[in-house]
């Protein structure tokens, strides 16, 4: 525990003082101001593991807007887990929630396992656009797939990802889905939701790390329609980045994106390319729900579904679909399946996950099973 020194006060000679007198002292108020603020920062370091994990750095300047001038230099901070610098608070500890402003390292940068993701947007990895905020790749190299992914550490198991896809356009569905579904699993939100920034903040305070559905154009197309801003597979390269860019600035904190529809455009080879090389020039990852499982990564970070779990919406057809996902896991090493916001989807996905590790899998977020093919 860090020691710090704060100055000595002889007690008052003087009759009783008025608390609203002392605290308008210039040099009472200083000092008082810094003991209240070392007295919180210790209680809460006693509360915390021993230094060397990683620390949490909070910004200062709006909490320490009003305070009296000379704050910083009334504490004497002894060497320790506890120091204050120019703008934030180090404390070695553990996350202990979703906090404005606050953004978490360890050593090599890195990000925990559990707990919140870090809000969004993350400084580096966003421009703006026409529309709205764009991701880019940051200038370090850094990219949205690898900033706004869930971190994932494998035990050996076989892995286990699926991904829950329309949310975002129900609230009662989307906040079932945020609330009941382990944070592993994968959250992927439609362009057109109202409010779809808040869906996001809310997905990624819960742990989930979210995908943004494109609109692609499916064969029957116009007779099932994904919208206006459907990607064509006859669209030239300008009008399909238009189109994209206007999903892409929808919102921030997506690691990649993944289809809605769009049996006919990814099974354009051009169209497909022009899509890949858009979304991979924004350091962003694509996961299919098995439509494109035969196109190659096109640059990107890219996984695609082996089966779609509520094809057949009933409890017994999702009970099977979600076998065989165990059972290619215990063949390949991983699998990949897809669903759909739907209550009986969520209540049986909730209910499989929860046992899922006692039955020797580990449950893993689709861009752990990612990869550049």
């Amino acid at each position: 525990m860090a020691m710090i020194a704060i100055p000595r006060l002889s007690a008052p000679r003087l009759g009783p003082i008025r608390l609203g007198a002392l605290i308008a002292n210039r040099y009472v108020g200083l000092v008082g101001s810094a003991a209240l603020f070392v007295a919180a920062l210790v209680g809460v370091a006693a509360l915390l593991p021993s230094p060397g994990g990683p620390h949490v750095r909070i910004p200062l300047a709006a909490a320490f807007r009003r305070a009296p001038p000379g704050w910083r230099e009334s504490l004497i901070a002894a060497s320790g887990p506890l120091s204050v610098t120019e703008d934030v608070v180090r404390l070695s500890a553990h996350p202990f929630g979703a906090l404005g402003g606050v953004t978490w390292t360890g050593p090599s940068g890195a990000r925990p396992s559990s707990g919140p993701l870090p809000p969004a947007p993350i400084a580096g990895l966003y421009a703006p656009g026409p529309g709205g905020p764009l991701p880019i790749i940051a200038p370090d190299g850094r990219t949205p797939f690898d900033g706004y992914r869930r971190p994932f550490t494998p035990n050996g198991r076989p892995k286990i990802a699926i991904v829950i896809g329309g949310l975002g356009l129900n609230a009662r569905a989307t906040r079932q889905a945020i609330e009941t579904l382990p944070p592993e699993v994968t959250l992927s939100f439609a362009p057109y939701a109202e409010g779809l920034q808040g869906w996001i903040d809310m997905a990624r305070a819960a742990g989930h790390e979210v995908l943004l559905e494109t609109p692609m154009e499916p064969v029957d197309y116009p007779d099932n329609d994904p919208g206006p801003y459907t990607l064509m597979s006859d669209a030239s390269p300008p009008e399909m980045v238009r189109k994209l860019e206007w999903v892409l600035s929808r919102a921030t904190g997506y690691f990649g994106l993944t289809n809605y529809l769009g049996s006919k455009f990814l099974n354009n080879d051009a169209a497909y390319a022009a899509f890949a090389s858009a979304a991979a020039s924004r350091g962003l990852g694509f996961i299919d729900d098995g439509a494109a499982a035969l196109k190659t990564s096109g640059g990107l970070p890219r996984a695609s579904a082996e089966r779609v779990v509520d094809d057949t919406l009933n409890q017994t057809a999702i009970d099977q679909q979600l076998l065989a996902l165990e059972a290619g896991a215990m063949q390949r090493g991983q699998a990949l399946g897809a669903g759909f916001a739907y209550p009986v989807t969520l209540d049986k996905v909730a209910h499989w996950a929860s046992g899922l590790n006692d039955r020797g899998f580990q449950l893993a977020p689709a861009s752990a099973l990612a990869t550049r093919r």
